[in-house]
């Protein structure tokens, strides 16, 4: 995800709580004074909107981080100031313009960017916690939490790179985790020189500190970054005589195989790592509660391909499969309870994170007399058919291309006619949607739409009855038959292009599936929207 290529913020710390959002890339010591024409001061309101309540520290290249309140919503906010503004702060405008188009409960949101000449800021949500860096000064996490943090990571990574974004500066200052128990990835950088396989590997990065404390990219950096990744007071990972990383489980007792195998395989440069969106739905199946764990034993894990494909060679190569046997897990999840292990809990009570139960892998064998049936892989779904729904058509016309929406092309889809007067399709249409077919009944985890601009506003529906033509009085009856089954909460003139909608019952099974639009973004003089993609997760 292009970001702010600025420097990091050195953090200031009361009682271990961190009183901003996270730290990007250090800088070199020498840079030049910042000039102070343009300083903020404590009262201070910016944009008619912001005020200035606490300036929280600086660095050396002029970026300030200021405690301050939405005075019209009455939130806290975190303001990140750089003077002046203009062609200095053109990066740091873009990228908090870009990250703000991807919204994730695992990313920092990202409000405002505005550019005053003599003084440019961001502001962006505040975040009380710690940096995963912080945390793990006191010690290792133990294997569960640092799954749960993965876990975080990963999703928050495949919602980045379903746009077509890479965020390029993920490390153990830059996770943050909040006093309420949620992970959240900060302080992208926009230097170009990322992939969204170097994001990916970086999760390894994340997992092997988590477990370990030391960060395993200090002799061979990602990115491109100098030594320690910008990160010197991270203690390097232990290594052999002929410079080999030292697995978790070497530097530590007590880390499970399968999690050291994942760990190590991500980081490991001849094996191909899995996409974002793969890795994060295989770390949500192991971020459990122990109590879970226990009750349901699991198979071989290995990272999940899309339906109808093999399983990833990853987990065969160097004789590094990622297992995790009934034995080892029933062990661990014991552990787990004696311990009073909760994923992402401290000494506090906190909420854990939520996710899946483990379930058994497809490829775990079926001994004569076992009920534990093959699971099924968890991936992207395969949409078998497609119509758009447009109940108060005058015309019928431009409801054509529905099968657009699920080619795998996001440069091409779907899109509305343009409507004049009013984001209301003209102020005589309840809306328009697509309805989608899976085929077959599935579980559901999440199902991602691309859109062509920001502004729309949406609601997922689902259905147990398919079209019964094209026709606007077919159409009045599938809507009114899906409009009481919503599914999570709707997006209401959403300020980015994707559009994410979890809110699936993993008890239930679905086949059908309405993405209804209700408004449209301004668009060549009238409203307008494209569907460039529809994205289904699930088993």
């Amino acid at each position: 995800m292009p970001s702010s290529a600025g420097p990091s913020i050195d953090t200031i710390t009361e009682g271990g709580r961190v009183t901003q959002v996270g730290e990007g890339r250090e800088t070199a010591g020498n840079t030049p004074p910042v000039a102070t024409f343009g300083a903020p001061t404590a009262g201070e309101i910016l944009a008619e909107r912001y005020e200035l309540v606490e300036h929280i520290n600086n660095d050396s290249a002029g970026r300030l981080v200021w405690r301050g309140v939405d005075v019209i919503l009455r939130r806290p906010v975190a303001v990140v100031l750089r003077y002046p503004g203009g062609d200095s702060a053109t990066e740091m405008l873009q990228a908090a313009v870009a990250a703000s188009r991807v919204i994730h409960p695992n990313l920092v949101g990202v409000y405002d960017a505005i550019d005053e000449a003599d003084r440019a800021y961001v502001v962006r949500e505040w975040v009380d916690g710690q940096s995963l860096r912080e945390m793990v000064a006191a010690g290792p996490l133990d294997p569960a939490r640092a799954t749960a943090v993965g876990s975080a990571v990963a999703s928050a990574l495949a919602a980045v790179h379903a746009t077509g974004m890479v965020h390029g500066n993920m490390h153990p200052g830059t996770v943050m985790i909040s006093d309420d128990g949620r992970v959240v990835l900060a302080d992208a950088r926009t230097d170009g020189a990322d992939s969204a396989e170097s994001d990916i590997r970086a999760i390894g990065g994340v997992l092997y500190f988590a477990l370990t404390g030391h960060w395993p990219h200090a002799e061979a950096p990602l990115h491109g970054a100098t030594a320690g990744h910008g990160r010197a007071a991270i203690p390097d990972a232990l290594r052999d005589a002929g410079g080999t990383l030292a697995s978790p489980r070497q530097i530590r007792a007590g880390v499970p195989a399968y999690l050291d195998d994942l760990t190590m395989d991500l980081l490991d440069l001849g094996i191909t790592p899995p996409d974002s969106d793969v890795l994060a739905a295989e770390l949500a199946r192991l971020d459990v509660p122990g109590e879970e764990q226990f009750l349901e034993p699991t198979g071989p894990l290995r990272f999940a391909a899309e339906t109808g494909d093999e399983p990833s060679a990853l987990a065969a190569v160097k004789n590094r499969k990622v297992v995790f046997g009934v034995a080892g897990l029933l062990a661990f999840a014991l552990v787990a309870i004696l311990a009073g292990i909760t994923v992402l809990g401290g000494d506090e009570d906190v909420a854990p994170q939520v996710a899946p139960a483990a379930v058994p892998s497809p490829n775990a064998p079926v001994t004569e007399g076992s009920t534990t049936a093959p699971a099924p892989r968890v991936g992207k779904l395969d949409i078998v058919g497609a119509q758009i729904i447009d109940p108060d058509s005058r015309d019928r016309v431009g409801l054509d291309g529905a099968e657009r929406v699920f080619d795998g092309d996001q440069d091409k889809g779907w899109a509305t006619q343009t409507y004049k007067g009013s984001p209301n399709f003209g102020n005589y249409k309840r809306g328009m949607g697509v309805w989608i077919d899976l085929g077959t009944e599935r579980t559901v985890k999440s199902v991602q739409v691309n859109l062509s601009a920001v502004g729309a506003s949406a609601t997922l529906y689902s259905g147990t009855t398919a079209p019964s033509g094209s026709s606007n009085a077919a159409d009045d009856a599938l809507l009114k038959a899906y409009e009481r089954s919503a599914i999570g909460q709707p997006f209401e003139d959403h300020d980015g292009t994707t559009m994410t909608f979890n809110g699936f019952d993993a008890d239930q099974k679905y086949r059908y599936l309405l993405f209804w639009l209700t408004e449209l973004p301004p668009n060549d003089g009238g409203f307008k929207i494209g569907v460039q993609e529809i994205t289904v997760q699930g088993s």
